[in-house]
């Protein structure tokens, strides 16, 4: 991979981190450069929606425009985006039109961990704004049936207008708790649970400042629940991929540990990304100790590919003996 130029955020060198922060990231990882990567700008990153648009016409134009493609390892048809003078990678006649969605580079990790193929019967339990949903679709050729999900009325209006941009044919949108799902059977889920957010610092640093370490009961119990009510509706052989985009053990090993534990058939299944470097699970912190197939889960700090932040886990329901 190129080596990028890490630019710091202004006006950052006397950003106020509290002290609790600071002692459990030194416990986690190397503080000085996890903070050195968090106060710099992230690199923007696109995707080519192949249910438009061809990856190379794609991105010949993009750069007959002035814009520098350099392509993502781990996502073909994705690729970091720069431009000497511009930023306005939104204003792109491409995305206007649904060529090209604008996207992190590791949140087009959880669909691929998912993998889903044309025909399958999809749910994205927490869809919004829909990233992630039309990867998939592009990804199911528009073939076989995909549930978009969320839970909040505000985030269905960007959804529903992301999956139209798109040309995303084969999606239902509901708008309802993902612990409501009952009575049926899908063939892959994708829970990509709402979470603090301590991987995406670097595009809100206001993280920092709402951060408080008793949130963190309350959000894992949420995700649980979330991951708990989609390997019930997961058909026997089926797969479910759950994600966040933070680095808090208790939202990713704490919530995976508790799913083997509550299902004696699952089991978490490894997945290799090309040219990605994933670091360490967490086996045990301040105490805790967690299962140990956590260890085949995907965890990516900022400072390993100059990213954000995310945690992915493959976790497959066991066909009944």
């Amino acid at each position: 991979m190129v080596e990028h130029k890490l630019t710091a955020i202004p006006n950052t060198e006397n950003v106020e981190i509290k002290q609790g922060f600071i002692d459990r990231y030194s416990k986690l990882t190397d503080w000085e450069e996890f903070k050195k990567y968090c106060l710099c700008f992230l690199r923007r990153s696109i995707r080519v929606n192949t249910l438009k648009a061809d990856i190379e016409e794609t991105r010949k134009s993009i750069e007959s425009k002035g814009w520098k493609l350099e392509p993502i390892p781990w996502c073909k048809g994705g690729f970091f985006i720069s431009h000497p003078d511009r930023k306005d990678v939104g204003n792109l006649w491409e995305h206007h039109i649904g060529k090209i969605y604008v996207q992190e580079s590791v949140s087009m990790l959880p669909p691929l961990a998912l993998d889903p193929k044309p025909g399958d019967i999809v749910l994205d339990m927490c869809a919004a704004p829909g990233s992630k949903t039309t990867q998939m679709a592009a990804m199911m050729k528009n073939q076989g049936l995909l549930i978009a999900n969320d839970y909040k009325g505000m985030r269905i209006q960007s959804l529903g207008i992301n999956l139209q941009r798109s040309a995303a044919s084969n999606t239902i949108v509901t708008l309802m708790s993902g612990t409501r799902y009952k009575d049926f059977q899908f063939d892959k889920i994708l829970v990509d649970a709402p979470c603090s957010g301590t991987g995406t610092i670097r595009k809100s640093l206001k993280t920092l400042r709402i951060w408080n370490p008793s949130m963190l009961r309350k959000i894992s119990n949420e995700q649980f629940r979330l991951a708990e009510n989609a390997f019930l509706n997961l058909k026997p052989g089926g797969v479910m991929v759950y994600s966040t985009c933070s680095l808090e053990p208790e939202e990713n090993e704490a919530v995976v540990t508790r799913i083997l534990n509550r299902f004696d058939n699952a089991k978490v299944e490894k997945v290799n990304f090309p040219g990605l470097k994933i670091g360490t699970s967490v086996m045990e912190f301040e105490g805790v100790k967690y299962h140990e197939e956590v260890k085949d889960s995907v965890r990516i700090w900022p400072q390993d590919n100059d990213t954000e932040g995310f945690f992915v886990c493959r976790i497959k329901k066991l066909l009944d003996e």
